[in-house]
């Protein structure tokens, strides 16, 4: 028969000999077609002439050429502006922007950590869980690094024939760092939920529940993802498109926290609102509105709302604006997580600071001294303390002196 084939577009399974394979277009056209599994009926002959493509398997052991083309199955206009090579530069260009982004957040993220981590003013229930949603964050983006780097570092490489253990372990980490990011970004929710409800309640019990939590649910689905994958779908480097029980698998706890997460919000939103309404007395309805608005564009970002605009809505829906929110800002999520509640912590700052002037007082303190002993060393005083003493305890300049007839006092 035939064997597996990769023709620079898609990749084509093991056939007999005669037989017909009929796939799909590959999903990238959709961006620039909107033609995905689509079928036309011909008025004369039944076959798929948008959206599926076909090769037959000869006895010669080759494949027959795509029928029909690419162009004609996938609904692709050559005389389009919008063309591969476009494409291509355009893709390029987002990638460039979403590296910067992960590289921005990580060194952020890794920062907030390190003051987080030195100053024991810092320990405290709310900033460990701060702690492991940046170490997600930080996980994320070495996983999207890690992949890009193990699958498409090289434009030459078989994507049929590419199924090693290495390139399999980097698709499974990269969805465990998924996942551990959205279970944390819910353990932050639920977090300011508990604060709500149980204000006189001790919070460092829960610590323990947050973390096994936040890292033992995403490790049980991503085990039980693996498991259908190899029993089921173990096909190239696990990257290639899912049927509906794999891709469930992944996806439907995803969509859970972030409706749990959306829910939370929105009942945090109506809480703030009702404090402030409780307060209007105290200060003026902008100042208000001000601070609501403050306190939700700081709530956006710790809960990821921003997921929720296309969670539950087809893949193939709005792929370029999922690729931007998803994505580009995306990337960036873990630099302004840092930012707002780290660097921009007013007690951060302050502690910062306080740290700053000690250092520069010791700085202070230290060349003090050694500037004092140079003094010290180097005054004319102690110069003619050092000739006294040197003619009090030398004959030789003694008996100089009274050959001379010069009495010293």
């Amino acid at each position: 028969g035939c064997a597996r084939d990769w023709d620079g577009l898609t990749c084509w399974p093991r056939a007999t000999f005669g037989e017909v394979v009929k796939i799909p277009c590959p999903r990238f056209f959709e961006e620039f077609t909107n033609t995905h599994g689509k079928i036309l009926i011909d008025s004369l002959l039944w076959f798929p002439t948008q959206g599926f493509l076909q090769r037959n398997c000869t006895q010669e052991a080759h494949w027959s050429e795509p029928f029909p083309p690419y162009t004609v199955a996938c609904g692709f206009d050559e005389g389009s502006s919008k063309g591969p090579e476009d494409q291509k530069s355009y893709y390029s260009a987002f990638w460039r922007v979403y590296t910067a982004g992960y590289a921005a957040s990580v060194t952020s993220l890794v920062t907030a950590l390190i003051v987080f981590a030195a100053f024991r003013k810092f320990h405290c229930t709310r900033n460990y869980i701060h702690m492991h949603l940046f170490v997600s964050f930080i996980l994320r983006a070495i996983a999207v690094f890690t992949k890009d780097a193990v699958l498409f570092a090289d434009e030459t490489m078989d994507h049929c024939l590419m199924s090693t253990v290495a390139c399999k372990a980097a698709v499974a980490f990269f969805q465990f760092s998924i996942l551990a990011n959205f279970f944390w970004l819910l353990m932050e929710g639920i977090y300011l939920q508990t604060l709500l409800l149980l204000t006189f309640v001790s919070h460092r019990q829960y610590v323990w529940w947050f973390i096994c939590s936040g890292w033992g649910a995403p490790a049980a689905v991503l085990f039980a993802w693996v498991l259908t994958r190899i029993h089921q779908q173990n096909t190239g480097c696990w990257d290639d498109d899912e049927n509906g029980v794999v891709l469930w698998i992944i996806k439907g706890p995803i969509l859970i926290t972030v409706l749990i997460n959306f829910i939370i919000f929105i009942n945090v939103i109506r809480i703030l609102v009702h404090k402030l309404r409780s307060q209007e007395g105290g200060g003026s309805h902008s100042s208000h509105f001000v601070r609501l608005a403050k306190s939700t564009l700081l709530l956006i970002p710790l809960f990821g709302v921003h997921y929720v605009v296309f969670a539950f809505f087809p893949e193939s829906t709005g792929l370029e604006a999922r690729l931007y929110i998803e994505l580009g800002l995306g990337s960036f999520q873990g630099f302004v997580v840092a930012l707002l509640y780290c660097f921009s912590n007013a007690e951060v700052q302050t502690e910062l600071k306080k740290q700053l002037c000690k250092w520069q007082y010791q700085e202070y303190l230290t060349f003090s001294h050694k500037h004092g002993t140079l003094s010290r060393e180097n005054s004319p005083v102690n110069y003619v303390t050092q000739l006294s003493l040197l003619e009090r305890i030398s004959p030789k300049r003694k008996t100089s002196l009274y050959q001379n007839g010069v009495t010293t006092v």
